[in-house]
């Protein structure tokens, strides 16, 4: 896949769950269904574990749009949590499936896409990003950066 269109992808499904992480923080009923405050509390969680799922959604946004491969991993990992709650939450509480089919759809999706962003080592996710050769040259005025590499002259 071209990476113009993974970009597009990674900003759509930013927004569905930004737009998502709003709607669970509105106060009544939204054009895409009734108030979640609602909605939460028929489910039998305290209505405050709306906000809680919000920030989780909005960060989780903020994370898939990062171009970065550690933050797109944690963003997806993130939404992964989040969405096992929601599907497990539609199947405990027999859900009809009109209400409940995005839940399970994003969850396979973002599985996907924490595979695609899957570090060669969790340590990976701590470690600071390592500085590209080109612009480690470009830095030290023109030489090399690394021991022992060749020297670059302007």
């Amino acid at each position: 896949m071209s990476k113009r269109l993974m970009t597009v992808l990674y900003w759509f499904l930013a927004l569905e769950f930004a737009l998502g992480a709003v709607t669970k923080c509105w106060p009544g009923d939204t054009v895409f269904s009734s108030a979640y405050s609602e909605k939460f509390a028929a489910w039998g969680y305290p209505a405050w574990m709306r906000f809680v799922v919000a920030a989780l959604e909005g960060v989780a946004a903020l994370l898939l749009v990062v171009p970065d491969r550690r933050t797109r991993f944690l963003g997806a990992t993130t939404l992964m949590f989040v969405l096992t709650g929601a599907v497990t939450t539609h199947i405990v509480h027999h859900d009809p499936a009109v209400e409940s089919w995005a839940a399970p759809t994003h969850l396979v999706v973002m599985g996907i896409l924490a595979l695609a962003h899957w570090p060669a080592d969790w340590r990976d996710l701590l470690r600071t990003p390592a500085t590209p050769p080109g612009r480690a040259a470009a830095r030290s005025g023109g030489r090399s950066a690394m021991p022992g590499g060749p020297l670059v002259n302007p």
